[in-house]
């Protein structure tokens, strides 16, 4: 007899081609090699509880192996492997929201709902940006691979490929391919080709980069009936061995600590690691002989080897590097990977902006100038001609150029100002300010004494590897 959670997984394999209906793409192949297996049962699920973040949990008919939860959050009918579920900007009921200058209020207390949807080693992070619905942040009849990040957008019927990158945008029906990056405001019956890196705000600009196919089958690679490989596959296979530990028991200690920062209790740090005042590192964020400066984060699935950060520094979700000195108040995106070595070091300049999924891959020393926008696939000093551009100049742009593989065209000045708005939310949201009072504390301070709860699935049975329906409120006060 068929386990119930292979009928599961058969179950969501069919929601999900189903809302993809007008594609060519046959999903099936691709996953044939990711169906449950005894793991689902081995690894435990958490859930985080902090005096400042919502608690109320639903998990129905769902698998949750070595996924992590924070905030209000419902999971029906889906399997998620080692997802984390980061609900720390959650909006509660009666917040205002301004949208076009009318403002309208939360009825509900904002939550993530989580329905008939497969996810594999996914980061998920919500501050939503849909106007259709404010009280939900929305992932449904949807597949997301190794090492993707939905990070603000919500989606429904959607396709989303190993290391690809959905950013505050809204999206249906729609397939993401390898090592994508897509931050629009809307898209429905989207095909989004691998290495595409494309941010669009009407009216205001577009940025397109395309990766060359000989680039992308260095780094990552995804065939029907096999598992993800490449570059990027092979370095985090080198530190992941290391997340045994943490993942295995829920009194594991956390051995670094970073005054008025927090350092997440499922992230690794090994060697000689030196963490300044007011940071934030994050669960799955794995440190290695690192000097961290003040007020910097390390967020989600990044690794950081060998490496100086100085203050202000924010490594976004999968962000990787190796060799690499970054001077004050740097930006590396998500899913950027910068590998020097001991004979050809990173250095980049301060006030740098690295775009998401950005390579730099270095044969040589590379040194790239402070007040730059980087972007694309580097591998020696000359390409930073065709791939790196100075903040200030690329914001006198109006109108369209093309510049290597890149084509932008719009108002530069609104690009460059849109990141650093961004860059300057996170770093206040994360408390990287902190000076003591209560207005500049962030979830670096928030999360200090942030404690998590097991999650066990059945051990044996026709519901090995799925959670028992259950459902975890807050306390009521007993007495006035």
């Amino acid at each position: 007899m068929q386990a119930e959670l292979d009928k599961l997984y058969d179950h969501i394999l069919t929601r999900v081609s189903i809302n993809l209906h007008n594609s060519s793409l046959d999903i099936h192949p691709y996953l044939s090699n990711m169906r449950p297996r005894e793991n689902y049962a081995e690894f435990y699920g958490f859930f985080g509880i902090t005096a400042r973040h919502s608690l109320h949990f639903r998990f129905k008919h769902s698998g949750i192996a070595s996924s992590s939860f924070l905030g209000r959050c419902e999971v029906r009918t889906s399997i998620l492997y080692k997802t984390d579920i980061r609900g720390d900007e959650l909006k509660p009921k009666g917040t205002v929201v301004n949208v076009n200058d009318m403002p309208i209020k939360l009825q509900e207390d904002e939550q993530v709902v989580i329905r008939n949807s497969l996810l594999i080693k996914v980061l998920v992070h919500n501050h939503s940006h849909n106007l259709l619905n404010f009280e939900q942040f929305l992932i449904a009849n949807t597949c997301a691979l190794h090492y993707s990040n939905i990070h603000g957008s919500t989606v429904e019927g959607c396709f989303i490929a190993p290391f690809a990158t959905l950013d505050f945008s809204t999206c249906r029906s729609s397939e993401f391919g390898l090592f994508s990056y897509v931050m629009v405001d809307e898209l429905n019956h989207g095909q989004i080709p691998k290495g595409h890196v494309w941010l669009k705000k009407e009216n205001s600009f577009e940025f397109r980069y395309i990766y060359p196919c000989s680039v992308l089958k260095k780094y990552i690679m995804f065939e029907a009936g096999e598992k993800p490989k490449g570059d990027f596959i092979d370095f985090i296979s080198e530190y992941r061995k290391n997340f045994h530990a943490p993942y295995s028991s829920v009194d594991a200690a956390i051995t670094h600590a970073s005054k008025n920062g927090s350092v997440s209790r499922f992230a690794v740090l090994m060697g000689d690691c030196s963490l300044g005042r007011n940071i934030l590192i994050a669960h799955r964020a794995y440190l290695e002989n690192v000097a961290f400066g003040n007020g910097g984060n390390a967020q989600e699935n990044s690794c950081i080897i060998n490496s100086t950060l100085e203050k202000y520094c924010v490594i976004a979700h999968g962000g990787k590097l190796l060799y690499v000195y970054l001077e004050e108040h740097v930006f590396i995106g998500f899913n950027s990977f910068l590998r020097g070595s001991e004979d050809s070091p990173i250095q980049i300049g301060s006030s740098c902006i690295v775009m998401p999924h950005t390579i730099i891959d270095a044969e040589e020393p590379i040194t790239i100038p402070s007040g730059y926008l980087v972007w694309g696939h580097i591998t020696h000093q000359k390409d930073l001609e065709t791939q790196t551009m100075s903040l200030e100049e690329f914001s006198k742009i109006k109108g369209k150029i093309c510049l290597g593989a890149l084509v932008f065209s719009g108002l530069g000045e609104e690009f460059i100002n849109m990141f650093i708005i961004r860059i300057e939310h996170i770093l206040d949201e994360n408390g990287a300010y902190y000076d003591g009072t209560e207005k500049s504390r962030g979830h670096a301070q928030y999360t200090q004494d942030a404690q998590y709860n097991l999650l066990q699935a059945y051990q044996d049975g026709p519901f090995k590897g799925l959670l028992p329906s259950r459902t975890i409120d807050p306390l009521e006060k007993s007495f006035d």
